[in-house]
């Protein structure tokens, strides 16, 4: 593919990312397949990292202290000052609201979108009044609807900060991205719980690359990894989250199937402590997102206020 950018090693390519060890891997899959799709040599491409915000605290919920952008702010301030040419992000920590100036350029092909249970075979062999260490709304209102018995204390931080408070003790059960411990060489971690029966996050597994839209020469770069399926199922479901009017602290979960050039979106909101959940699902064109936005609708009308409040759509 003819591009006008041609780097080298003494003038590479910026990409930017977050320093946790997850974030470096998904950088260095970005770098890989973006070198192997142009044919250069990987010295080509420089990662620049930065400790975000969301990596800095992590005793408080990060609904709390600023939500999602707390992972994006940084890396926008260095895209928005040329510090860096492109981002990586994992796609279910990227606000749905972004700035015009930014595009999501490309999205790689996704991973296996499973939550994983790690300290117990299933959520039914969790033993009865345990406690459950996760800081996601959505893991866990979906886990006090399958058992009101259970008890949610907060846990945050990376891959092998949780495992470790789990070890300690802090916790019984945790939940964990299967796609985050197969990209960290640790799939033998933990029960992937089935997706149909444990609805994901919106864009779990998703990696997706950022560069400002005025590039167009970054754009027409980046679309040689853009993996055009997962791209749309993750606009399908960031264009739901947009009509359901969702924040960091609304329970959704969410499955997308592809069939031909349609996909199915389910989708379930809960209320924060479980008790309430409705569930619908429609079917629609690819790129088409008068389909989300037709879902959330159906969804909002039909939420009892204790699910409704925590939405801001219409």
């Amino acid at each position: 593919m003819n591009t006008s950018i041609t780097p080298t090693a003494a003038n590479p390519l910026k990409l930017g990312t977050r320093r946790s060890p997850l974030a470096m891997a998904q950088a260095e899959e970005t770098r890989r397949r973006l070198c192997a799709a142009h044919g250069w040599d990987e010295d080509v491409i420089e990662l620049v990292t930065v400790v975000a915000s969301g990596d800095q605290v992590l005793d408080r919920p990060l609904a709390e202290i600023g939500g999602k952008a707390l992972w994006t702010k940084e890396l926008d301030a260095w895209l928005a000052d040329g510090n860096i040419d492109f981002a990586v992000h994992s796609m279910k920590d990227v606000e749905t609201e972004r700035p015009a100036t930014l595009m999501i350029a490309a999205v790689l092909p996704r991973e296996d979108v499973r939550d994983v249970l790690v300290g117990a075979e299933s959520v039914a062999a969790i033993p009865a009044g345990a406690r459950v260490g996760t800081s996601a709304p959505r893991r866990a209102a979906q886990m006090l609807h399958s058992r009101p018995d259970l008890t949610v204390v907060g846990f945050r931080g990376n891959v092998a900060t949780r495992l470790a408070k789990l070890e300690a003790g802090e916790a019984d059960v945790t939940l964990l991205a299967a796609a985050g411990l197969n990209r960290l060489g640790q799939s033998a971690v933990g029960s992937p719980l089935p997706s149909d029966t444990w609805l994901p996050a919106p864009a779990q597994g998703a990696i997706g690359v950022e560069c400002l839209a005025a590039r167009a020469d970054l754009v027409a770069l980046l679309d040689a990894i853009d993996h055009k399926p997962s791209h749309a199922a993750v606009m399908a479901e960031r264009a739901l989250l947009r009509g359901l009017g969702g924040t960091c602290h609304s329970p959704i979960a969410l499955l997308t199937t592809a069939e031909g050039t349609n996909l199915t979106l389910r989708a379930a909101l809960f209320s924060p402590d479980g008790a309430e959940r409705i569930e619908a699902s429609a079917t629609f064109p690819a790129g088409d997102n008068d389909g989300p936005a037709a879902l959330a609708r159906t969804l909002l009308a039909s939420a009892p206020e204790a699910i409704r409040r925590h939405f801001t759509g219409s």
